[in-house]
C-alpha cells in the first residue's frame, strides 16, 4: 500500500517561473524531505491546509515593477510559517512587507563573491565569504522594518536579509544551482534548523505512490508508449509495466536521426531481452523530407516533433483498445518548453514530447516521470531493479542528431555525424571515470575549412566535440577530458571519417550556453 504523502513533513514552493524552481524542490527531496510546487497565486487558506513546515518563494524572469508581475496572497505572511525568498522571491517579499526595490545600477549575473555577516541561522557553519550564483537586475534598496542584513556583495548591499522573529529569510542568489558554493547546506539550514522539518521521505515511497496512481489512472484500459531506448522512456515503460503488465504497448520510431546502429540495439534490448510488446516503425525518409530546407533550430525541432507525433499517432491508432498515451517526459523537458508547472517561465527551446499532440488524438496523457530530474529517474530505475547497462546510458535528445547538425539536415550529413560520434563514444568509454561524465557527443558544423591530407588539398566539414558534467541538466560544466583522449578522437575522426578535416572542442558551460548546440 502506498504511503499518503500528506503524512510527511513538507516544504511548499511558490513558483514564480524560474527555470530553477523544480531544482529547488529536487534539492530538498535530496535531503529526504517531501516538497511540492504550487502556483504563485495560491490562496493562503490552501497553504494553511497543506500544513507545510516551510514556504519558499522561487526566483522568476519578471520584475516586481512590471504591470501584472506575479504577486502573492499577503495573508501567507501571517500564517506563522517560515519563509525563504530566493531572488525574485526576496524582492517580492521585501516590497510586500514595506521595503523598497529598485533597478540595480549594475546587473549581477554569474558567480559573485559574497560576504556573510554574523548571526544568521541560514549560513550557520559556513565560511565568512564564498561564491554564489547571482542572476538579477533589480535589487532591494531598503529592507522592511524588523529585518537585518545577513550578507553583502560588491554590487548588492542586501545580498541576504532576515527577520528572526517571524523566521523570514531573503537571499538574492540561487542556492539551488551547483555554481553556488554551500548551496545545499543553505537549503538544509532552512529546512532543518529554521523549519524543523523531519527527513522522512524516500524515493522508494515515490515509486510505490506512482505505481498506485498509475493503476488508478489507467484502470482496466491499455497504454501505448513511445519508446526511444533512452533512460527516461525506458524507466517510464518499466513503471507502467509494473502497474498494468501486458496492457502496455511500446512503439519505437526510427527517425533516421539516431546514433550508429541504435535502432537495432533498441529492438534487441527491449523486445528480445526484456520481452516488451514493441512495434518498430522505420520512418527516416519522412523526417528527412520534413527537414528539407530548414536551418533555424526551433523550426527544425518543431518539424521533427510534428513528424514524430504524426508517425507515432498513425501507428498508435492501430491499438484500438488503448485509451492512454504514455510518455517519458521529465521535468527539464517541461520547464524548457515553457510548460512549467503553474509558473510564468520563458521559453528556452521546444521539446517534441511536451505538447503539440494533434487535436484529434483521443488518448489521455500518462507521464509518470514528469516531476523528476534525470538523476532521480535513474535512481527510480535502480529501485525497480533495472540494469546499470540501461540506466547509465548518456542522455540523447528527442530530436536526435537533428539538433547536432547545424544548418540543414540531410541524410548524407547524418551518416557523416554518426561515424564521427561513433568514434567519440568509443574513445570516451575507455576512460576510467566514464560513468561520471553526463554527456559526450559530436556536433557537425556548417563550416568547411581547408586542410591537407598527404599532398592533397581538402575542403571539408568541421566537427565539434562536446562533453559536460552535470547532475540534472539544468546546469553543466564542460568536462576536462584528457588531452590524449581528445587527440585520439581528433585523429580517428579526421583519418577515418571522409568529409571532416578539422575537430574543435567546446569549453562552454550551462548557463550561459545550453548542453546541446541547438
Amino acid at each position: 500500500m502506498a504511503t499518503d504523502p500528506s503524512k510527511f513533513h513538507r516544504i511548499v514552493i511558490l513558483d514564480y517561473g524560474s527555470q530553477y524552481t523544480q531544482l529547488i524542490a529536487r534539492r530538498i527531496r535530496e535531503q529526504h524531505v517531501y516538497s511540492e510546487i504550487v502556483p504563485f497565486d495560491i490562496a493562503a487558506e490552501k497553504v494553511k491546509a497543506a500544513a507545510p513546515k516551510g514556504i519558499i518563494l522561487s526566483g522568476g524572469p519578471n520584475s516586481v515593477f512590471e504591470e501584472g508581475a506575479p504577486g502573492i496572497d499577503r495573508a501567507i505572511f501571517d500564517l506563522g510559517i517560515p519563509i525563504l525568498g530566493i531572488c525574485y522571491g526576496m524582492q517580492l517579499m521585501s516590497q510586500e512587507l514595506g521595503g523598497r526595490v529598485q533597478p540595480g545600477e549594475a546587473r549581477e549575473y554569474g558567480k559573485t563573491e559574497m560576504t556573510v555577516l554574523p548571526g544568521n541561522d541560514l549560513f550557520k557553519g559556513l565560511p565568512d565569504s564564498f561564491v554564489v550564483w547571482m542572476s538579477h537586475g533589480d535589487r532591494v534598496a531598503a529592507i522592511p522594518d524588523g529585518f537585518k542584513v545577513s550578507a553583502v556583495s560588491a554590487n548588492c548591499p542586501y545580498a541576504a536579509i532576515r527577520n528572526e522573529e517571524k523566521r523570514f529569510y531573503g537571499i538574492q542568489f540561487h542556492p539551488e544551482v551547483v555554481h553556488t558554493q554551500h548551496g545545499n547546506q543553505i537549503l538544509s539550514n532552512f529546512v532543518f534548523n529554521v523549519c524543523r522539518a523531519r527527513a522522512d521521505w524516500q524515493l522508494t515511497t515515490w515509486v510505490e505512490d506512482t505505481v498506485e496512481k498509475l493503476k488508478r489512472q489507467v484502470g482496466d484500459d491499455e497504454v501505448v508508449l513511445g519508446l526511444s531506448g533512452g533512460v527516461d522512456s525506458s524507466v517510464a515503460a518499466v513503471l507502467l509495466h509494473k502497474a498494468i503488465g501486458t496492457r502496455l504497448h511500446c512503439i519505437f520510431v526510427d527517425n533516421g536521426l539516431l546514433r550508429h546502429r541504435e535502432a537495432e540495439q533498441v529492438e534487441e534490448m527491449f523486445h528480445a531481452r526484456l520481452g516488451l510488446d514493441l512495434t518498430v516503425v522505420r520512418a527516416a525518409r519522412k523526417f528527412y523530407d520534413a527537414l528539407k530546407g530548414l536551418v533555424e533550430p526551433e523550426a527544425k525541432r518543431k518539424a521533427i516533433g510534428k513528424t514524430f507525433i504524426d508517425v507515432f499517432a498513425e501507428e498508435a491508432r492501430k491499438f484500438k483498445h488503448c485509451r492512454f498515451l504514455g510518455q517519458g517526459t521529465i521535468y527539464p523537458d517541461v520547464i524548457e518548453s515553457s510548460h512549467a508547472v503553474k509558473g510564468p517561465s520563458h521559453t528556452i527551446k521546444s521539446h517534441h514530447n511536451v505538447g503539440g499532440l494533434p487535436p484529434d488524438l483521443t488518448f489521455e496523457l500518462c507521464e509518470p516521470l514528469r516531476d523528476l530530474f534525470k538523476d532521480e529517474v535513474r535512481a527510480v530505475g535502480r529501485v525497480m531493479g533495472m540494469a546499470d547497462e540501461l540506466l547509465d546510458r548518456q542522455p540523447f535528445p528527442g530530436p536526435g542528431l537533428g539538433v547536432r547538425i547545424l544548418g540543414e539536415v540531410t541524410e548524407e550529413k547524418v551518416k557523416l555525424l554518426q561515424q564521427a560520434d561513433l568514434r567519440v563514444q568509443e574513445e570516451v568509454k575507455k576512460l576510467p571515470d566514464y560513468k561520471t561524465i553526463w554527456q559526450t557527443f559530436a556536433v557537425l558544423l556548417p563550416v568547411k575549412t581547408v586542410g591537407v591530407m598527404g599532398d592533397r588539398r581538402t575542403y571539408e566539414y568541421t566537427c565539434a566535440i562536446r562533453s559536460v558534467n552535470s547532475i540534472d541538466a539544468m546546469t553543466a560544466d564542460w568536462t576536462r577530458l584528457p588531452y590524449e583522449t581528445l587527440a585520439t578522437m581528433s585523429n580517428r575522426i579526421i583519418n577515418e571519417v571522409r568529409g571532416i578535416n578539422r575537430v574543435v572542442y567546446d569549453i562552454s558551460s550551462k548557463p550561459p550556453a545550453t548542453i546541446e548546440w541547438e
